[in-house]
C-alpha cells in the first residue's frame, strides 16, 4: 500500500564506525506520520538534528557522509539502504557518536531488527513521484554512468565492471524488495588488497577488520610478509589473517557476484536520500557513492518539476465503465448522479471522470450570474467514484449500497464552473476490512487540483435479487 510507515518499537544497535573506528550506540525510534528519516546526535549539546537528506550530503570518499551546521552523519548508506528496502518512512536515528555503526560490513542486522520489531502503518500517504522521461548521468571523472527509465515498478540493475581481474565483469539485479533480505542485505561490503594502504594513510576505514569487510586479492604475487606489513599498518597485528583463494580471511563470498550486489545495496542507501520511492528502472554501471548521490539530486530536482506540471490523463481512451454500466452499479440517479464515467480501476484505486455542463439543475440558484459547482457536490461526485470501486470488489454490485462513514481533510483548491472535466483520483489508504473503505481522493482540472478529501465509507449488501 502507498501509505507511510513507522517501526512498532525501538531498536537498539552497538557498534563501531567503520572509516573513524569510533564506539557508537544507535537507536531507531518510531516516528509520527510525515516526519521523514532523521539522524539525532544525542552527544552534541542541544541534540542537533539532520535530516535523512540529499541536500546534506556533502563527502562521498568510500561512504556517504551527510553534514548541518558542522555536524556530521559518517556512513549512512547501509541504513538507509535496508529502511527504504523493508519501506520504514518515518523514524528518528539517535547517535552518540557520528558515525553509524559498520556491524557486519552488510545490511543484514539493521534487517534482521526492523523486521523483529515490524512496522506500523500509518495514516498519511506515501508520495510516489513517475518522471515521464529517461534521464541519464556520466561521471566524465570515473566512466561511471547511471541510467533512469520510466517503469510502473521499481527495478534496479548493477554492471560491476572496473577492469580488475579479480573482480571481472559483474551484474547483480533486484526486482522485488520481498527478496532483499536474504539476496541483498547480507553482502557484505568489499575493498581491494592494494587499496588499503592508501585507505589508510587517507585516514579511513579505523574500524575496519576481517568480520566487517571483504579482502578481495588483486595481487599474484601476495606474501605473508606483506600481509603482516598491512595488518600493522591497520593497527591489527594480532589478527589471524589468512589467505583463502582470493579473499582475505577465512570466509568465502556468499554469491559470486557478491561486490555487484553490495554494490546495488549502497545505490539503494543512496537513492533513499531523496526522501521518496522511486518509480522506475535505474541502471547504472561501475556506481559509487559520488555517482549515487550526484544522481539522486538530479532525481530530486526532476521530480520537483514534475510535480509544478499539471498531471496528465488521457482521457481519449476507451473508459472502462461508461454511464449505462455506472448505473447498474451505483443506485443514483438524475439529478444525483455524478459520475459521467470510469477510465480505470487498479487494485488500490480508481480514476473517474464528471463533466460540469450549465444544464447541471444546482446552477440555478448556485450562483445564476456566477455558476460554481458546490464543493459539497464534488465531495459526493468523489465519493461516488470511491463507491464503484468499492462495488467492483464484491460479486453483485447491484445488491450493495455504500454509505458514508467519515470525511476528513477536505480542501478546495480552486472553483469549478461550467465546461470544465474534473478527473477524480483516489486510492486506498489502507486495506479494505470487514467492508470499510478508506480512501484517499484529489480531483483535477486540467491537471491541476481543484480538491482533495478523505473518505471512510462502508459497503453493505442491503438489497436481495427478485425473482
Amino acid at each position: 500500500m502507498n501509505t507511510q510507515k513507522t517501526l512498532r518499537d525501538s531498536i537498539k544497535f552497538k557498534g563501531v564506525g567503520l572509516h573513524t573506528g569510533c564506539n557508537v550506540n544507535m537507536i531507531l525510534e518510531p516516528a509520527k506520520e510525515n516526519y521523514g528519516i532523521k539522524f539525532q546526535r544525542i552527544d552534541i549539546e542541544k541534540s542537533p538534528i539532520i535530516a535523512a537528506n540529499i541536500d546534506f550530503v556533502n563527502e562521498t570518499q568510500r561512504s556517504t557522509t551527510l553534514e548541518k551546521d558542522g555536524i556530521k552523519i559518517v556512513t549512512v548508506e547501509h541504513l538507509m539502504s535496508a529502511l527504504y528496502a523493508l519501506g520504514v518512512t518515518n523514524v528518528l536515528i539517535k547517535l552518540d557518536n557520528l558515525e553509524v555503526p559498520i556491524l557486519d560490513g552488510s545490511a543484514k542486522y539493521f534487517v534482521e531488527g526492523i523486521q523483529k520489531v515490524g512496522l506500523k502503518v500509518q495514516n498519511a500517504p506515501l508520495k510516489i513521484i513517475k518522471l515521464p522521461d529517461s534521464i541519464q548521468y556520466t561521471d566524465k571523472e570515473s566512466g561511471s554512468e547511471i541510467l533512469f527509465v520510466p517503469a510502473n515498478n521499481f527495478t534496479l540493475s548493477v554492471v560491476l565492471d572496473y577492469e580488475n581481474p579479480v573482480l571481472g565483469t559483474q551484474y547483480a539485479e533486484i526486482r522485488d524488495f520481498d527478496n532483499y533480505p536474504e539476496e541483498i542485505a547480507t553482502c557484505k561490503t568489499f575493498v581491494l588488497l592494494t587499496e588499503l594502504e592508501k585507505l589508510s594513510q587517507a585516514d579511513l576505514i579505523k574500524g575496519g577488520d576481517l568480520h566487517n569487510a571483504i579482502v578481495l586479492l588483486d595481487r599474484d604475487d601476495i606474501k605473508v610478509k606483506d600481509i603482516k606489513k598491512l595488518a600493522h599498518l591497520l593497527g591489527k597485528d594480532d589478527s589471524d589473517i589468512q589467505v583463502n583463494g582470493n579473499v582475505l580471511n577465512n570466509c568465502e563470498l556468499q554469491y559470486y557476484n557478491e561486490p555487484a550486489r553490495h554494490k546495488l545495496l549502497d545505490v539503494i542507501g543512496d537513492l533513499a536520500l531523496i526522501g521518496m520511492p522511486i518509480m522506475g528502472h535505474i541502471i547504472t554501471k561501475k556506481p559509487g557513492h559520488k555517482l549515487n548521490t550526484s544522481f539522486a539530486k538530479i532525481l530530486k530536482k526532476a521530480m520537483k518539476e514534475q510535480e509544478q506540471k499539471p498531471k496528465q490523463f488521457d482521457l481519449t481512451k476507451k473508459p472502462l465503465y461508461d454511464i449505462v454500466d455506472i448505473e447498474k452499479m451505483l443506485p443514483h440517479r438524475y439529478p444525483f448522479l455524478l459520475i459521467d464515467k470510469v477510465m480505470e480501476i487498479t487494485d488500490n484505486g480508481i480514476i473517474g471522470v464528471k463533466n460540469v455542463t450549465m444544464n447541471e439543475n444546482y446552477f440555478m440558484g448556485h450562483f445564476p450570474s456566477n455558476p460554481v459547482m458546490p464543493g459539497v457536490l464534488q465531495i459526493e461526485a468523489m465519493a461516488q467514484a470511491g463507491g464503484i470501486f468499492s462495488l467492483s470488489k464484491v460479486k453483485d454490485p447491484h445488491l450493495y449500497s455504500t454509505y458514508f462513514m467519515k470525511i476528513d481533510n477536505v480542501k478546495f483548491k480552486r472553483k469549478v464552473i461550467p465546461g470544465d472535466t474534473v478527473v477524480f483520483e483516489l486510492n486506498l489508504i489502507s486495506p479494505i476490512r470487514r467492508g470499510l473503505v478508506h480512501m484517499r481522493g484529489k480531483g483535477y482540472v486540467n491537471g491541476v487540483i481543484c480538491i482533495e478529501a478523505e473518505m471512510l465509507a462502508q459497503v453493505v449488501k442491503d438489497r436481495e435479487e427478485k425473482n
